[in-house]
């Protein structure tokens, strides 16, 4: 497979597994960074997080046995300078949840503002600088790989239903990349609300480039959402569900990014007809599913 059809299958999968149902045709945060679409894509190297350090083990491993490609999963360059952008299909997955549209904008657009005077003052193309000083391909899959594992739990829920708390905590650590986790001592845990407490209606917040707002939970449990099960949650964002005393599942950051490029991978090899050679770094742990 080519880099450029590479590319074009992590955009047709990401928005074929995208919660919002119109109007999608790309992703500012998911990009080949540098390198020739043309190139022959066998050998990658992919990690969660690829910077600088990364980008020269990578080119050691190409001296010693050869390296197509290096994946991040977290945007660089101007992919990162892109992820408020993604941010907007938060409202969709707001609007679903029972949200007015025009209460999910201004929630949306006053957090996009936030991530965007964050991300402004970031060395942007340090990493990417790196992969073209050493003439390395470097492509980054941040929400089509999200919007993977925000369908793929989605979907668990639905069938497998969860009355109590720790029923998700359960379900979810029976997964590869969630279990290894555990083993790390970094696996699923709840940190709000007791384990008996009953699930009620879930939110779960795996996609749309990062945390949206924290203004949001009061309206969403007013909406009858009870439990949320995100990747990771900060300290501000904490305090306000706290606040409405709702449940908190932290599902994972590392784990839930690794299972979404698992699905996403899984996807492309079998367009692709054969499985890539991968050198797993940087967290990122290669399991294979049936799809």
């Amino acid at each position: 497979m080519r880099l450029g059809d590479f590319y074009k299958e992590v955009v047709r999968c990401g928005i074929d597994r995208d919660p919002r149902k119109f109007g999608v045709g790309h992703f500012e945060d998911s990009k080949i960074l540098y390198g020739n679409p043309d190139l022959d894509i066998r050998k990658i190297m992919i990690g969660i997080d690829i910077e600088v350090g990364e980008l020269l083990l990578a080119d050691r491993i190409r001296r010693e046995k050869g390296l197509d490609l290096v994946l991040s999963h977290h945007p660089e360059g101007e992919a990162l300078a892109g992820l408020t952008q993604v941010m907007r299909l938060q409202i969709d997955i707001l609007m679903r949840l029972g949200l007015a549209r025009k209460l999910a904008q201004e929630l949306l657009e006053e957090r996009m503002r936030e991530v965007d005077r964050r991300i402004m003052p970031a060395n942007l193309m340090r990493s990417v600088d790196a992969a073209r000083l050493l003439d390395l391909p470097f492509m980054c899959a941040h929400t089509p790989a999200d919007n993977h594992v925000a369908y793929f739990l989605e979907q668990v829920f639905k069938k497998e239903k969860p009355k109590k708390v720790k029923d998700i905590v359960d379900i979810i650590s029976e997964m590869p990349e969630y279990a290894q986790a555990k083993r790390n001592l970094n696996g699923p845990r709840i940190i709000l609300g007791g384990p008996n407490r009953e699930v009620g209606k879930i939110f779960l917040e795996m996609t749309g480039g990062t945390e949206g707002s924290k203004e949001a939970y009061e309206p969403l449990q007013k909406k009858g959402i009870r439990t949320l099960v995100v990747m990771h949650l900060s300290e501000e964002h904490f305090k306000k569900v706290k606040d409405v005393n709702l449940n908190v599942v932290v599902a994972g950051h590392i784990s839930s990014d690794t299972l979404g490029l698992n699905l996403l991978l899984d996807r492309i090899e079998a367009k692709a007809g054969y499985p890539f050679d991968v050198t797993e770094c940087s967290g990122f742990r290669r399991v294979r599913r049936n799809i």
